[in-house]
């Protein structure tokens, strides 16, 4: 291995398995539970130039709206400069909010500003849900694999972890009954373009599992960061919107009739730097995280959330959501032609819809955590799907992004991953 390798997969172990010093019986017992991100420390390590870097889940800097956003702020600042520098409501600006509302009725999601509460990016919003739901040991739900920052969430709270596996249609319903019956305090679900597998439940899936959560009296949390960002196919309803009509809600009527509290973010469609989330929920469900998120940070920034609807208004949302889509659509294309012509036979990976990413399967006993050693030595970068199984497994697994590199550095990052994988199974 090389020395440059070998620098980086020791400080990535250095990082993520630090040594504990005196402070460590000081800590509360909950933290045992709560280790680092081995993707965001492994980010840390692939800035250097020469590595091709699929690891991180970023959008793509060159269709951040610069211009747009820094013609927002003058607006802001010179129309409302002290108001917009100053404390606000913890629910968050109600320009942005109403704006959610308009935004998000174009999907089928009918909700007014007191069901949304603005979060510091959508990574808040799971620790909200989990302070606001989760006694110690209590059970969630969840795919395997799934995000690993939700991972992180329950777990600082002390969750067990009860797991469906994923076909090609999304999660299997055929397990899901049993973890039902097990009694989860909710089931936590990426529908739309899964991190990491990319992959889109079905509608008859969704249909059915509304329909069993409902008769089982299990909450769901849908986190739905991608959903938008669709390149091929037709646009599936959301699980709070097929609730609303399994519950009986009329025609134009409000989606929240039922058990489902719906996730949603900006950082995906305007810049992950302006850290806007969003709770969408109940009222009842808000005015306690409300309550939460004061004993918190008070509120979100009151600049960034009016900037963000500033920005966001007129049509822009919309009009640069349908940017996004080309710039990534090609991205996903020059990733899955490059996988077809450099993966090794055994390597399966799959065809997501939209969204950020996609994910390779390798043979039985191929462990990618060590594969990813080899790669970096060709300064090529993955995540290892191990850390996305919360009850353990998927060793053989990769995720790959494709939204932050050009097809040109695609085209080679896969083709010199290719070579790694072809010599690792003796291809």
């Amino acid at each position: 291995m090389s020395a440059p390798v070998l620098e980086v997969t020791t400080q990535v172990a250095a990082a993520v398995d630090a040594p504990e010093t005196a402070w460590g019986d000081r800590f509360a017992e909950r933290t045992r539970r709560v280790t680092s991100s081995a993707i965001r420390e492994l980010l840390k390590l692939t800035e250097r130039p020469d590595v091709i870097s699929f690891a991180g889940g970023l959008p793509a800097p060159e269709v951040f709206p610069l211009e747009q956003i820094q013609a927002a702020a003058r607006r802001v600042l010179e129309d409302d400069g002290a108001k917009a520098l100053q404390y606000s409501t913890t629910e968050g600006d109600p320009g942005l909010r109403e704006l959610l509302v308009r935004h998000m009725e174009r999907y089928g999601i009918r909700v007014g500003i007191e069901n949304i509460l603005i979060t510091t990016g959508a990574q808040q919003a799971l620790d909200l849900i989990a302070k606001l739901l989760l006694n110690p040991g209590d059970r969630v739900g969840m795919e395997a694999p799934t995000y690993l920052g939700a991972i992180q969430a329950f777990s600082a709270f002390e969750a067990q972890f009860l797991t469906v596996s994923m076909d090609d249609d999304g999660m299997r319903l055929d397990e899901l009954e049993a973890v039902l019956r097990s009694g989860p305090k909710f089931l936590y679900v990426l529908p739309n373009f899964q991190n990491p597998s990319g992959v889109t439940l079905s509608l008859a899936r969704r249909r059915r599992l509304v329909e069993l959560a409902a008769h089982y009296g299990v909450p769901l949390v849908e986190d739905d960061p991608y959903g938008q960002l669709r390149y091929e196919g037709e646009h599936l309803p959301p699980l709070v919107v097929l609730d609303a009509e399994y519950h009986g809600c009329a025609q134009g009527e409000r989606s929240l009739h039922g058990d489902v509290i719906y996730l949603g973010t900006l950082s995906k469609t305007l810049a992950p730097g302006l850290r806007i989330g969003y709770i969408v929920a109940p009222a009842e469900v808000i005015r306690r995280a409300v309550q939460l998120k004061q004993s918190a940070d008070l509120h979100s920034s009151t600049l960034t959330q009016r900037i963000a609807a500033e920005t966001a208004r007129g049509g822009f949302l919309d009009r640069h959501v349908r940017l996004i889509r080309a710039v990534y659509g090609a991205r996903r294309d020059a990733m899955l032609e490059a996988c077809g012509r450099h993966f090794p036979p055994g390597v399966h990976w799959t065809h997501p819809q939209g969204g950020l990413f996609l994910w390779a399967t390798l043979p039985a006993g191929v462990d990618t955590t060590e594969l990813l050693k080899d790669a970096l030595a060709q300064n090529v970068a993955f995540v290892p799907g191990a850390p996305f199984f919360p009850r353990g497994g998927g060793q053989n697994t990769m995720r790959l992004n494709f939204s932050h590199a050009t097809p040109a550095l695609i085209e080679e990052g896969i083709r010199r991953l290719g070579a790694v994988l072809a010599r690792r199974l003796g291809s």
